[in-house]
């Protein structure tokens, strides 16, 4: 395994250094390796660290190189708002469960122009008179209090439509939510019976399947999975999962193949898209509470 991470080149730079406040560069993320190893290229959400917005961002092009290697190029278009000098830390890539980190990098984000802090020297204003109370300002108040009035009845009424029931007809409580698992487990046969990676559509397949299993994070363990990426989800589900390290380690597979499906254009063997739907079905109902035996009554 170190021979192979050797193997693995990983870098990013930025176009431009310092930037004026607002203003956009360009940050270059590039991994070189053989073209059977796998890397993941890093996912971020709207921001890159606090302070470092990402505007956009391209995806993942694939080039042969001339010795056979593969290279892979992935732009983040950033800004920033915050005049600092930003420290980037060393950027994470994935590959064959291990983690490689580029170079760490500095961003200068300067103001473009000087505030002037000086006061305005302004005329002493006369004395004013305090507002005397009139049947004038209390009409704008009772107009006020009757739009309000007549908004809130608005409100209702839309409510009841919108819920397709009559105006008189009481609130009838909304039935309880089905257990995580069952609605896991329904979803998952759906998407078995479908066999959509079957009919040539494997990036929706494992982004279904993924989807399934983050919601069931969410609702079972309380880890906002669908809010976060497969990096601090895992991190999240380690402690969560520190006795059933086989779990996590299928869980953690399952995951990354699916962002390299999706996001590095990864073409999956029919072994592993089958082992993924099973790793979720075995994660679900290993992780799914079990009924404590009830005592037997004693005579």
């Amino acid at each position: 395994m170190l021979n192979l991470l050797l193997a693995i080149i990983v870098s990013a730079s930025i176009d431009s250094t310092t930037l004026f406040l607002g203003d956009q560069t360009v940050l270059r993320l590039q991994a070189v390796t053989a073209r059977e190893e796998r890397v993941q290229m890093p996912v971020y959400g709207e921001y890159l660290i606090p302070g470092i917005e990402i505007v956009k961002r391209t995806g993942v092009d694939s080039t042969l190189l001339k010795d056979g290697r593969l290279q892979l190029d992935q732009r983040l278009t950033i800004t920033s708002f915050q005049d600092s000098l930003f420290a980037i830390p060393r950027i994470p890539f994935i590959a064959e469960g291990d983690t490689l980190y580029s170079q760490p990098l500095m961003l200068n984000v300067v103001q473009p122009f000087e505030l002037d802090s000086t006061p305005a020297i302004t005329d002493i204003k006369p004395i004013q008179k305090a507002p005397v109370w009139t049947w004038g300002w209390m009409r704008w108040v009772v107009l006020l209090l009757l739009l309000a009035l007549l908004g809130t009845g608005i409100w209702y009424i839309l409510k009841h439509i919108r819920d397709g029931r009559s105006l008189l007809q009481p609130y009838v409580p909304k039935e309880p939510e089905r257990p995580a698992e069952e609605v896991a487990l329904e979803k998952l046969n759906i998407i078995r019976e479908e066999k959509i990676w079957q009919a040539g559509r494997e990036k929706d397949y494992h982004t279904q399947l993924t989807d399934v299993v983050r919601e069931y994070i969410g609702k079972r363990f309380d880890v906002h999975s669908t809010e976060k990426t497969s990096n601090e989800t895992l991190r999240e589900m380690k402690t969560v999962l520190k006795d059933q390290k086989e779990l996590y380690t299928g869980l953690s597979q399952m995951l990354q193949l699916a962002d390299l499906i999706k996001f590095a254009k990864w073409k999956a063997t029919p072994d592993e898209n089958e082992r993924s739907l099973q790793t979720a079905y075995q994660f679900v109902k290993e992780t799914t509470p079990q009924d404590e035996p009830k005592e037997e009554e004693k005579p």
